[in-house]
């Protein structure tokens, strides 16, 4: 909903798949440009934040809210997943989307689905390994929202960076002429990247989880200033154990374009992590960038 277009006081909610494409044609009679943000519902700050710059993007701005089961490799993870519909689409609303699409999964995956999309390379590692199968579903559903509703630019957050990578890579393979933008995390007071399962924390986890992106940060403080990564990263492990968190995944120093394992900081280094605290499983990532690179 853009404010200053006068008559226009409701964001349009479509449900069936048959209504999207003349929905889509009315909001660009103009030849207004589309901006999406795909998520998955549960929406906090940050989502919030990419309709912001969506807005600022493009002259017409849509939102999908879909709980893709394809990406999740634990039906329990996927019962558990916080769903909110009425609240996400008055939020939407007061954010200033035009167009919020809520498909049901046989609508994406119809009866005799049975097409597979697979990006190799960057989604091989890290999240990759831990949670198989998990990409092809990210790279799927994507895939499927972005050739329905035909956006001139798709919004996502950094927090997911390897989601991002392969998202970037699918698009740039498929040639679907998207802009795949990325916008920086959003975090609590306290540090804690904004996620919607932050909400499945109890309280005194909650408190706990802070240690994750503190213990992040030193370690990318010391790395940047030529510690070895491997020393660093391993204080930061024990540092997570030591603060509450249950198991950690990974905390590896990676190339912030292949996500392959790197030993120093340079201009495109990113941290990535995957810890678990409690029943909640949280990932995060920051940039790490050497001293003399950063003029310090």
């Amino acid at each position: 909903m853009d404010p200053s277009k006068p008559g226009e006081s409701a964001v349009q909610i479509i449900r069936e798949l048959g209504g999207l494409k003349p929905a889509l044609g009315a909001l660009r009679g103009a030849g207004d440009t589309l901006a999406l943000v795909p998520t998955m519902g549960a929406l906090h700050d940050g989502h919030l934040a990419l309709v912001a710059e969506a807005g600022k993007r493009a002259g017409r701005v849509a939102a999908t809210i879909f709980v893709n089961p394809l990406q999740f490799n634990d039906a329990g993870d996927l019962a558990r997943y916080p769903r909110q519909e009425e609240t996400d689409l008055a939020k939407l609303e007061e954010a200033g989307c035009d167009l919020v699409w809520l498909p049901s999964p046989d609508q994406l995956y119809p009866q005799g689905f049975a097409t597979n999309v697979s990006v190799r390379g960057v989604s091989e590692r890290w999240e990759g390994e831990h949670r198989p199968g998990h990409f092809d579903g990210v790279a799927t559903v994507v895939a499927k929202l972005l050739l329905a509703m035909r956006p001139d630019i798709a919004i996502f957050g950094e927090k997911d960076w390897q989601q991002l990578a392969v998202i970037r890579r699918m698009e740039a393979d498929l040639g679907l002429g998207v802009a795949i933008l990325g916008y920086p995390t959003v975090r609590e007071a306290d540090g804690l990247a904004m996620s919607s399962r932050n909400a499945l924390l109890g309280a005194g986890e909650r408190r706990q989880a802070a240690a994750l992106p503190a213990a992040m940060l030193n370690a990318a403080r010391r790395i940047g200033a030529g510690e070895p990564a491997e020393l660093a990263l391993r204080d930061a492990r024990e540092a997570l154990v030591a603060g509450g968190f249950s198991k950690v995944d990974y905390l590896a120093l990676v190339d912030g374009g292949t996500l392959a394992p790197v030993d120093n900081a340079s201009e495109t280094t990113r941290m990535l992590a995957a810890a678990s605290i409690g029943s909640v499983r949280l990932i995060d990532n920051i940039a790490v960038t050497s001293v003399q690179q950063s003029g310090g």
